[in-house]
């Protein structure tokens, strides 16, 4: 029973993970239609003298856009920086312990900051701020795109920490390294004679 408990718990980190790819494909996406479009006005500034306008409000919207819900899919691939000097000494209790408290505190920090973000959000709803831009852009727009980033990265963050926790719970260390642990580093090989990458006297 246990042990099918943490396998669903595992299954379920994977399903987020395969949705997180493709949240990461449609980043992509949109950065690549960006980067081309920058590309049209560069070439019609050229030649023609004139251009669309508009390329790098429209990029700074993108890059807030996708770094938020780019963090989303760095979470789920266990691609996020870690400091794993002391853990990687420890038994697996003691990794398994530092693996939750590290995706606890991503997950926290996430949810406080969707909480502050929708309260920027709520602002500008209520006031109808427009971009001081020639597009005038309803600053609601990007702003909730940013919001639902932070939103999805904290949901994300508390799925995988209690997927986590529950296989730790359930005997399955394992599993629960899989969802949340840090990735196994290759040391380099020592060459003889004692110093790493020196060649022979």
């Amino acid at each position: 029973m246990a042990a099918s408990a943490a396998e669903a718990a595992a299954r379920l980190a994977g399903r987020l993970r395969r949705v997180n790819r493709s949240v990461g494909i449609a980043c992509g996406a949109v950065l690549l239609a960006t980067g081309l479009l920058i590309l049209v006005e560069i070439v019609m500034r050229r030649t023609v003298g004139s251009a669309l306008g508009g390329s790098d409000e429209i990029a700074g919207y993108v890059m807030a856009a996708i770094a938020t819900w780019g963090l989303s899919w760095a979470l789920s691939e266990r691609a996020h920086v870690r400091i794993d000097l002391v853990q990687r000494r420890l038994a697996p209790a003691g990794r398994g312990a530092l693996d939750a408290l590290a995706i606890l505190s991503v997950a926290g920090v996430a949810a406080l900051v969707a909480v502050h973000a929708w309260s920027v959000l709520a602002t500008t709803l209520d006031r109808g701020s427009l971009a001081n831009t020639p597009l005038e852009t309803p600053l609601w727009i990007p702003q909730a795109i940013w919001l639902g980033g932070w939103a999805w990265f904290a949901v994300t963050g508390w799925t995988l920490a209690g997927c986590l926790l529950a296989c730790l719970a359930l005997g399955r260390p394992d599993l629960a390294k899989e969802i949340g642990g840090a990735e196994e580093r290759q040391e380099e090989p020592t060459e003889p004679g004692g110093e790493r990458g020196e060649g022979a006297p």
